[in-house]
């Protein structure tokens, strides 16, 4: 793509530097070649050539960014790769920014424009797996938001830890330890004298979390004591979802008290109806207050299994639900839980419910994760290349939960009326037992035979 110099004059520019520049397609073939100046600006890298050509990279493209042997390599949501070379005694520099201006472009797309509360905190970090294992580790940046720890590595990658993941937090001789949910650790340390602010500030805003939850708790249940209401907090941390055997074995009662809510919030008929269809044991209820930022009133969401061992059914799906004050513009999704071919092959139902239960987990992840955004999760890859859209692009070519979660999407069914949506929904679960490929997804239009 080729600008005016009236639009590159206009760009604030972070840094410039004279370097030598290659750029290959997705086969390794050389495209094209040469010596030119780098311009990083915040949301774009321009290399204008001897030429005077321009060729304007947006960072929203850059779905990784590998600094090594004084050179630093691009590769592009369409697999080509930039290369660029002699970047001279500015090679540190212009690497730091570019980091540093793709990063900020990936904290605004991941946490809906948060509140920073604490950043610039240098560091380093190491990220153990369920197994102790070492998964990554280095220096970095460390930040705190509203809703989440980030970390910064200085090799580009960004990792962001809601406080709703993290079951266990430890701060001993210098070191912060967290503990997810998951069995990951990530141990923080080699913060200076940053190191008790920040810890301070960490406690401050996981707790601001947690008291939010207990508040909701407190306004389901006005008759349990302060002890019971903080177990239950546990459970239904920042909006995660849990079993009616769960959540009944802390407080009998707590899971009609949130059905009732569904009421309340005008979804009661949509819940009974897929709870008919759904195995009853399984499904999973979870609440929140603020939907995406805002900080009044609350919402609930549920997950629904659909499946059982008779594969003419409709079933093979997990059903989605989330719903605030206001039901308009609202809608159901669907999730299928194992392969289709597989589905109409099975004959253990235990096997059924392992799928189910992992699925479960990981929409449950995904959803704490992408801060309850839906959109990255269904849009299809033709949208994707809007400018409206390009936000997502990063952390749908780069999170691979979300990666998983877009594969088994089946479809959406919007809430018009009661009957259309039933009948839609039907629809879409015979279309998930007869459809012959895993690619295929539901919409409306699409004919049964």
């Amino acid at each position: 793509m080729v600008d005016n110099e009236e639009q590159v004059t206009e760009r604030v520019i972070l840094i410039s530097c004279p370097l030598t520049y290659s750029l290959i397609d997705e086969d390794g073939n050389l495209i094209s070649h040469g010596q030119g100046e780098g311009q990083i600006g915040k949301e774009n890298l321009l290399i204008i050539d001897e030429l005077g050509d321009i060729i304007n990279l947006s960072l929203h493209d850059l779905t990784s960014l590998s600094v090594k042997d004084y050179k630093i390599r691009l590769t592009l949501t369409s697999q080509d790769e930039v290369l660029l070379s002699n970047l001279g005694y500015q090679y540190e520099d212009f690497a730091e920014k570019l980091i540093s201006a793709r990063n900020q472009l990936i904290l605004k797309d991941l946490l809906m424009e948060e509140k920073l509360h604490k950043g610039e905190i240098a560091g380093e970090f190491i990220h153990t797996g369920v197994l102790g294992d070492n998964i990554s580790s280095g220096e970095c940046e460390l930040r705190l938001y509203d809703t989440g720890l980030v970390i910064m590595a200085k090799t580009g990658e960004i990792t962001r830890i809601p406080y709703g993941l993290i079951e266990k937090a430890e701060a001993e001789n210098y070191r912060l330890s967290l503990t997810l949910d998951s069995g990951e650790k990530y141990i923080l340390f080699r913060m200076g004298t940053e190191f008790q602010p920040f810890v301070e500030s960490f406690e401050k805003l996981n707790s601001q979390i947690s008291q939010k939850t207990q508040n909701l708790l407190r306004q389901l249940l006005p008759e349990a004591n302060s002890l019971l209401i903080r177990k239950i907090s546990i459970l239904l941390k920042d909006g995660k979802c849990a079993k009616k055997s769960d959540l009944n074995a802390v407080s009998p009662g707590l899971w009609n008290k949130l059905e009732a809510q569904l009421s309340v919030l005008g979804i009661e008929k949509e819940y009974e109806f897929l709870k008919a269809l759904g195995q009853q044991e399984r499904i999973c209820l979870g609440i929140k207050q603020g939907l995406w930022g805002d900080l009044t009133g609350q919402y609930i969401w549920f997950l629904i299994p659909i499946y059982s061992l008779d594969p003419s059914k409709p079933g093979n799906a997990i059903a989605l639900e989330a719903a605030a004050d206001e039901k308009s513009g609202k809608a159901t999704y669907f999730f299928r839980i194992t392969g289709r071919q597989n589905y109409r092959l099975c004959r253990n139902l235990e096997d059924l419910h392992r799928e189910a239960d992992r699925l479960i987990q990981k929409i449950n992840y995904c959803m704490l994760m992408l801060n309850f955004r839906r959109e990255p999760i269904y849009l299809p890859e033709e949208s994707l290349a809007k400018p409206n859209y390009s936000k997502y692009r990063f952390a749908i070519t780069t999170l691979p939960y979300l990666q998983s979660l877009r594969q088994l999407f089946i479809g959406r069914v919007f809430h018009s009326s009661s009957e259309q949506w039933e009948k839609d929904v039907e629809q879409l679960l015979k279309f998930n037992v007869t459809a012959e490929t895993d690619q295929e997804r539901w919409s409306k239009n699409k004919k049964l035979d």
